[in-house]
């Protein structure tokens, strides 16, 4: 038990620790190893299509066993997955997966890259993957990566001879790996790319290969192996008192938005990669094999090696200050190498143990988290030395790259405070990610500075340059500005300092939905990111629809402060929709987007800017019901969705489930997957079912087939799949087109089928009991119809409908027919006399 908290409290400091970036203050051991790994020349490329593709123990092993400079390249940000922790999805779920991979590598000691792929969803054939990637964009990017990290090694994550057989990303990334292999040491393949970086050719390619790709442990241990390697990824790291694979627990647990939590796991485990391409294996099976990954690898790099060596073997566990002139003596040879490769890389890790052997804490705190142009924003920097060392802080070049003398001896232990200022360009741009500044592709994001193009996120704007004397040495070193503070509650906390627009503006719903031509009050929230901000707001909207007033005035004393106007809209009597979007004028320039944030314990603080829109949405809808429960899942906003055209959603906890509770309600929706993450369910089923025999109805969203919480999903018989209909404009055949589900009290037509968003549905039921009524058929190209994606089933006097249509992403994106079948879906079992014996016929 006291083991079992002791690696509890490890994780809650490693997530709690990525949260608030703070200054890394390193224990010995750590130092050690970064030692370690600073007298290794090897490094490694894993490749694969999603955040959660990673293999984390093979990550890890590489860059903490091997000692290898190991990275990732993700080929897409995972911006068509689900939110498992909150609302946000597509563009800003690509950025908190974004950031749950960097939090991850920094716990297994990885580096993180990405390509311009947007992830558009599931892809059953990399043949459509590259058609709609832009197949030439993503392969660049691919070879850019190689060009740039100059990996010996590639690491693929799945195979590219199986297309079909699963998600197309996923071969694709396998694909584009192996082609760039070929590529990157060629001179006519993306020659634009040589002005930045040059040519690599890494010495073989592997495919981290499973007994799960063979379908059995069984038949995996009847495979030939000569052609793999093999690594005991559960290797024990005495330095961290943790093992490898414990080690990657807490680096996958950084996936939270997927539910990716997890217990550490011990012991032996066996990693297998199979080699497909490049320099053969000798017997000795070495992933390195062939390749000098000591500092003889450079020229000049034996007087360096002979220095660090000593210091690795020597090693000072208790002053590690004592090794900085030897450390100083490398530095300026390295210095020297013409390897412009090496020199820039080992430089940057042996400024870092520099810094760590002498305990400095170098700081640029700003007194506000975010400024805006022409802002003058004041430092508080903050210097220290913690040991004996002759160390001399020269002068310090502030954010505005002014260089400030200081000329100051810095004794042990002696902290030195400075009060300095800085001003913010007045043609500075925003923080934002920089893959969002600019509207892209179904699946590619545009990226126009070529500088970017794979970087994990933006880089920041505004540093502050230590330039100290160690040892008579000039070295300097670089911070970014920060904002550190403290809550009663929490602590001293950090968090990034970000630049925003003097003002911003949004709309408070997302999505409007009226279904009848009366008008309706809208509310814009105004935020100043400046005092003293005066102007005018006013909103666009589709020409057959009205708003107002036509514009309204704005005043804010302070910065940070919001100011809430109404419009009032007027919709046209016939059904429409459109586009509607708040333009502040101030003085003569006019903006038009929305600050969001992004806020999780997880994570560092992010701010985004998305074009302010929200779709507007004139309805033709009816509905029977008024009283809805909802019991939350994985995290939608279909309980939004639902008010918006009329309906009282009371949002239920498992606690709350009783039949006296569940008497109040017309009916229970059951958000996304709730049957996989919400453990209480399985004591509330019988609950549930009765209160669809007595009446009620119960809508149950979809679920994955794998960890169900619960024995049944339904009164009767009912089992998942993996069948999905990644085709959004799918052909929809009605197989009951007088079923009531169709036509009561809404007429749904082909109509409705029209403009979905991403997917029509997934994870539809294959085999189900009689008693269910299959309402549609819809398959993608080539394959056979799948007739689960809507099953409805009268249970007792109510109704029980399961659906694995996915109105999740539907809902957001004001897909009328979405909202006129769901209402449907409330409304069966409501009809008139005569409809209810129709049915019942």
């Amino acid at each position: 038990m006291q083991s079992s908290k002791y690696y509890l409290l490890l994780l809650v400091l490693t997530v709690s620790l990525s949260q608030a970036q703070k200054p890394k203050t390193p224990a010995s051991n750590e130092v050690y190893e970064s030692i370690q790994k600073l007298n290794f020349l090897g490094s490694v490329l894993y490749v694969a299509a999603h955040p959660d593709d990673e293999n984390t123990r093979l990550i890890s092993y590489l860059s903490n066993e091997v000692k290898a400079r190991t990275a990732y390249l993700s080929l897409t940000r995972g911006d068509g997955g689900q939110n498992l922790i909150g609302p946000e999805i597509r563009e800003l779920l690509g950025v908190i997966r974004t950031q749950e991979l960097l939090a991850a590598r920094r716990v297994d000691g990885g580096e993180q890259f990405f390509s311009r792929a947007n992830d558009f969803g599931y892809s059953k054939h990399p043949d459509e993957t590259l058609q709609i990637w832009n197949k030439d964009q993503v392969l660049s990017d691919v070879v850019l990566a190689i060009r740039q990290f100059k990996p010996d090694v590639i690491i693929n994550r799945f195979d590219h001879r199986t297309p079909g057989s699963t998600h197309g990303h996923h071969t694709s990334s396998a694909i584009l790996s192996l082609e760039a292999f070929d590529l990157a040491n060629n001179s006519s393949s993306y020659p634009e790319q040589l002005k930045q970086t040059s040519l690599w050719q890494p010495k073989r390619i592997f495919y981290n290969t499973s007994w799960w790709a063979y379908g059995s442990e069984e038949k995996f241990n009847a495979v030939d192996k000569s052609n793999m390697l093999n690594f005991d990824i559960g290797v024990y790291y005495p330095l961290k008192g943790l093992s490898n694979n414990e080690v990657a627990a807490q680096a996958r647990s950084q996936h939270l938005c997927q539910g990716f939590g997890r217990t550490l796991e011990r012991g032996s485990q066996t990693e297998y990669i199979e080699f497909l391409k490049g320099d053969p294996l000798s017997e000795n099976k070495d992933i390195f094999n062939g390749i000098d990954t000591s500092w003889n690898r450079v020229k000049g790099g034996k007087a360096i090696g002979d220095i660090l060596y000593e210091v690795e073997n020597n090693f000072n566990f208790k002053n590690p200050s004592e090794h900085i002139p030897q450390l100083i003596e490398a530095y300026k040879l390295l210095q020297n190498i013409d390897d412009d490769h090496w020199r820039i890389q080992k430089t940057k890790e042996l400024k870092s143990i520099i810094e760590m052997c002498a305990g400095l804490y170098l700081e640029a705190s700003a007194e506000t988290p975010w400024a805006t142009q022409n802002e003058i924003v004041k430092l508080d920097i903050e210097v220290l030395n913690r040991s004996n060392q002759n160390i001399t802080l020269e002068s310090i070049k502030n954010a505005n790259a002014i260089n400030i003398a200081k000329h100051i001896e810095l004794k042990e232990n002696t902290k030195f405070n400075f009060k300095e200022t800085f001003k913010i360009g007045s043609h500075q741009q925003p923080t934002t990610p920089y893959w969002l500044t600019k509207k892209g592709t179904l699946g590619m994001y545009q990226v126009d500075d070529t500088n970017l193009i794979g970087l994990p996120e933006t880089p920041r704007v505004y540093k502050v340059d230590f330039n100290l004397l160690i040892n008579n040495t000039p070295i300097t070193f670089t911070k970014n500005v920060v904002y550190r503070f403290s809550k009663p509650d929490k602590g001293e906390l950090y968090r990034p300092f970000e630049i925003i627009p003097e003002v911003s503006a949004k709309i408070t719903e997302n999505v409007i939905i009226l279904n009848s031509n009366a008008q309706h009050d809208i509310s814009v929230i105004v935020k100043a990111g400046r005092d003293n901000l005066e102007g005018s707001v006013e909103v666009c909207h589709p020409k057959d629809w009205s708003i107002f007033p036509k514009n309204q005035k704005i005043s804010i004393k302070n910065k940070g402060e919001e100011q809430t106007l109404v419009f009032t809209v007027i919709p046209p009597k016939t059904q429409s929709e459109g586009i509607i979007s708040p333009i502040v004028h101030i003085g003569d320039k006019d903006y038009t987007k929305e600050l969001i944030s992004i806020d999780y314990d997880h994570i560092p603080f992010q701010t985004v800017l998305l074009p302010s829109e929200s779709k507007i949405v004139r309805l033709d809808i009816k509905k029977k019901g008024e009283n809805i429960a909802y019991i939350q899942g994985a995290g939608d906003v279909v309980p939004e969705s639902l008010q918006q055209i009329g309906y009282n959603v009371r949002i239920l906890k498992p606690d709350e489930i009783n039949a006296e509770t569940l008497s109040r309600f017309d009916a229970i929706v059951v958000g996304i997957r709730a049957y996989n993450t919400v453990e209480e369910l399985k004591f509330k089923q019988e609950l549930l079912f009765n209160f669809v025999a007595q009446g009620g109805n119960m809508i149950v969203q979809y679920n994955t087939n794998r960890r169900l919480k619960v024995d049944n999903l339904a009164p009767f018989r009912l089992e998942l799949s993996r069948d999905r209909v990644t085709d959004e404009t799918a052909d929809v055949t009605f197989l009951n087109p007088e079923h009531p589900i169709l036509n009561y009290p809404n007429k749904i037509t082909q109509n409705d089928f029209e403009g979905w968003t991403q997917e029509r549905g997934l994870y539809f039921p294959n085999k189900w009991a009689p008693t269910f009524t299959p309402i549609l058929s819809m398959h993608d190209k080539g394959e056979t119809d799948k007739k689960g994606s809507l099953l409805v089933a009268k249970h007792g006097n109510g109704y029980f409908i399961y659906t694995g249509l996915s109105f999740f992403r539907e809902f957001p994106a004001g897909v009328s027919g979405a909202y006129r079948l769901f209402a449907n879906m409330l409304s069966i079992g409501k009809e008139d006399l005569k409809q209810e014996a129709k049915l019942n016929d």
